[in-house]
């Protein structure tokens, strides 16, 4: 047996027009098959509620169903299911059952390339980039300024073409945008010079993109309303500018934290000093270097990293000692390095008598 059409809506039988429209706008947003994949059934429910709407919506073949069913609707009047589902849409959302209004322009996107300097202190870059624009010389119309905007001739003002095929959900009518008009119902007598009668131009625009401080490389600035026109009464696309962090040879990066390497001659490791040390800032720090630093050792610089994106304390800059060994020696230099090294007692690696793999 049917299901009541009533309980199909999710209402009572004294439910107004109102309510029954209100009813069906919910189940049509959630059961049609273009937004609803998930729910095998989906389409059979859909196809109900739209079946279950057209007869109640009919104030003389709801009181024939209120009065003898489903079989009253078979045997007098206009069985159900006979009215397309498109003109139900049109009824009630206007010709588009999602809500659909004007087009909104595409975003667009480019690329900018910072220092870790910059990252350090903020930046500004200028960035060109080509965008679909609102004609300024017909301001959109698409029609040359003082001549008239007749309608359409092919689409007859509706700004859609239709055309009825067959579905599971019987004859429907598909509609699609007027090729002569884009969709806007009306065609100007003389078309704008500028735009040849689109009411759009491509042109190059110029940005000043404010880059801040802290920003990771990969990270994303996105500028509201800077893309590409959408259609007459609909919002522009988004500028997307992604920000590439030049590779440093002097630092590594690891977020706020930096990491840098200092050479050290072998003799300073052994007895200790003082070095400068280059910081992000563009200055140097001199810190003491304890006797018997060893190869690898690190010193911290506390506050000598990158600040967070969203303010805060800058991070530290971890300073990784490369112990330096000359290569080439005097004869002299041979004979105070062989004495140090005695006086040290240092034990050298025995010889191995056996060949190497």
């Amino acid at each position: 047996m049917p299901r009541d059409y009533y309980e199909v809506l999710g209402v009572g039988r004294s439910a107004s027009e109102g309510e029954m429209k209100k009813a069906f706008r919910g189940l049509a947003r959630e059961l049609h098959p273009d937004v609803n994949d998930h729910d095998p059934e989906a389409e059979e429910k859909f196809k109900q509620a739209a079946e279950a709407y057209e007869v109640l919506s009919d104030p003389e073949r709801r009181r024939t169903y209120d009065q003898f069913g489903h079989d009253g609707l078979k045997q007098g009047g206009t069985p159900a299911g006979s009215q397309s589902f498109a003109d139900i849409f049109e009824t009630i959302f206007g010709g588009d059952p999602f809500g659909r209004g004007p087009a909104a322009g595409v975003d667009i996107g480019t690329a900018v390339e910072v220092t870790l300097e910059e990252v350090l202190e903020g930046a500004d870059r200028e960035v060109s980039f080509e965008a679909v624009s609102v004609c300024d010389h017909c301001r959109g119309n698409g029609a040359e300024p003082g001549t008239p905007i007749n309608e359409c001739p092919t689409c007859e003002g509706a700004g859609q073409i239709r055309r009825v095929s067959r579905s599971v959900f019987g004859q429907v009518v598909q509609a699609t945008p007027c090729d002569r008009c884009g969709g806007d119902g009306r065609v100007p007598e003389k078309p704008c010079g500028e735009c040849n009668g689109a009411g759009r131009v491509s042109e190059m625009r110029t940005w000043e993109v404010d880059v801040p401080v802290g920003i990771e490389d990969g990270q994303r600035i996105r500028i509201s309303g800077a893309g590409h026109a959408g259609d007459t009464g609909a919002r522009a696309g988004d500028l997307y500018v992604e920000v590439r962090v030049r590779a440093d040879e002097r630092f590594a990066r690891q977020g706020t934290e930096l990491v840098s390497r200092m050479e050290l001659p072998v003799t300073s490791a052994i007895v200790g000093g003082e070095v400068a040390i280059p910081t992000i800032d563009g200055g140097e720090e001199r810190v003491t270097v304890e006797p018997g630093t060893q190869h690898g050792d690190i010193k911290v610089l506390e506050g000598r990293g990158l600040p967070p994106l969203r303010g805060g304390e800058r991070g530290d800059q971890h300073v990784v000692f490369e112990l330096v060994v000359p290569t080439e020696l005097t004869a002299e230099q041979r004979e105070l390095v062989e004495s140090l090294d005695a006086e040290l007692g240092v034990p050298r690696p025995a010889a191995s008598s056996e060949p190497a793999d």
